[in-house]
């Protein structure tokens, strides 16, 4: 009996979890793969922490060809008004996880009807959004012997239609860099400026100072990004803050230009802090969060297969400025990955974002077919 993808969607939909901590979904996912996969003594499974590695022998295997999909979801409270909204408080998947999830489910399915070729590897891969869950389970030596040879993975995206496939031969995503700033000075009254060190002064000094390097330090051919979303100081009117805290992110489509921006972000800081003589702790989180590089030679063979399929309108994509963790795997494992249209106004990480759920048999249906061709 064929899966009921809608179903297992919405099922998924009503329970997302934040990275290493999706219990609820593994156990889903481990009853639907269980469905899957019994009386087939070619396939097994084992799981590492809150992810789950599902392997399928082949019969004359010559290489193993890994399929990716992230299983958790964000702190953001929902309000797409759904019947089956997530029933956790301050918890959605509104970036697709539960979409990816459902076609990994699809795909296992029509790609173990019989014993394939080839290897293939499915990964439920956790803690995409926070942790770089990718990254965790390479270094913690999870794959073991069941290490793919290619990897592909996708992700939706909502400005594409139904029937949309984007990709391209190069960078797909940007690397990405957490910065956790904070500036220490001497708390006061208001009224004593000349006895106090304002922290909250000497941050908005660097936040006008830090625009600088995307302006006059990066090439504007490649381009970069460095955003602060977030700025918390002080408590109350007539008090000079202590302390000022920043929260932001860098952005670039090479590893080379994320690490510029890096050394140029902290130079700043510790220059401004310098002339307000006051303590600056600087963290720049870049683990992890590698640009997505699809290899070339892989890209061009998926991109001729969805190419030469009639239903599929594929695109040759530019790069996009948002990260991905299957990046640090692609740095390791050649692959792709590609976006899938899903046809919804929101973008992801509304609060609003719904896709488009034709999306999941149209993802089944031809991604099967191309990880098919290349495994039977």
């Amino acid at each position: 009996m064929a899966l009921d993808l809608i179903q297992i969607r919405r099922d998924l939909h009503q329970i997302p979890e934040i990275g290493l901590e999706e219990f609820k979904t593994q156990a889903y996912l481990l009853a639907r793969i269980d469905e899957l996969t019994k009386d087939k003594p070619f396939i097994k499974q084992k799981t590492w922490q809150t992810g789950i590695l599902v392997f399928i022998e082949g019969y004359a295997a010559t290489k193993t060809i890994g399929w990716r999909t992230d299983i958790d979801g964000l702190p953001i409270t929902e309000e797409t008004g759904l019947d089956f909204a997530s029933q956790h408080d301050g918890r959605m998947h509104a970036c697709g996880h539960d979409m990816h999830m459902t076609i990994a489910l699809g795909l296992l399915e029509q790609l173990t009807q019989i014993q394939p070729k080839e290897n293939l590897l499915f990964l439920f891969q956790p803690a995409e959004e926070n942790l770089a869950g990718g990254m965790l389970m390479y270094e913690d030596g999870a794959f073991g012997d069941w290490k793919p040879d290619e990897f592909y993975g996708l992700h939706v995206r909502p400005d594409l239609n139904v029937g949309d496939i984007a990709t391209n031969t190069g960078t797909l995503f940007a690397g990405t860099c957490t910065i956790e700033i904070t500036f220490k000075g001497k708390g006061g009254h208001a009224a004593f400026p000349h006895q106090s060190n304002d922290a909250l002064v000497a941050a908005a000094y660097f936040i006008t100072q830090v625009q600088t390097v995307v302006s006059r330090n990066v090439d504007p051919i490649e381009g970069g990004v460095v955003t602060i979303g977030s700025m918390h100081a002080g408590t109350t009117n007539n008090v000079i803050s202590e302390t000022a805290k920043l929260h932001g992110t860098i952005r670039a489509l090479s590893q080379d230009m994320n690490l510029h921006i890096q050394n140029r972000v902290r130079a700043i800081a510790e220059g401004v802090a310098a002339s307000f003589g006051m303590a600056v702790d600087i963290k720049l989180q870049p683990s992890g969060y590698l640009p997505v590089e699809n290899d070339p030679t892989l890209a061009q063979e998926l991109m001729t297969f969805f190419q030469n399929a009639p239903e599929i309108n594929l695109i040759d994509c530019l790069p996009a400025m948002t990260g991905e963790d299957f990046g640090y795997l692609l740095n390791k494992i050649p692959g792709v990955m590609f976006w899938l249209g899903i046809d919804t106004p929101y973008p992801l990480h509304h609060a609003k974002m719904s896709p488009n759920e034709k999306a999941l048999s149209f993802g089944v249906s031809h991604i099967s077919d191309f990880l098919r061709a290349k495994s039977h």
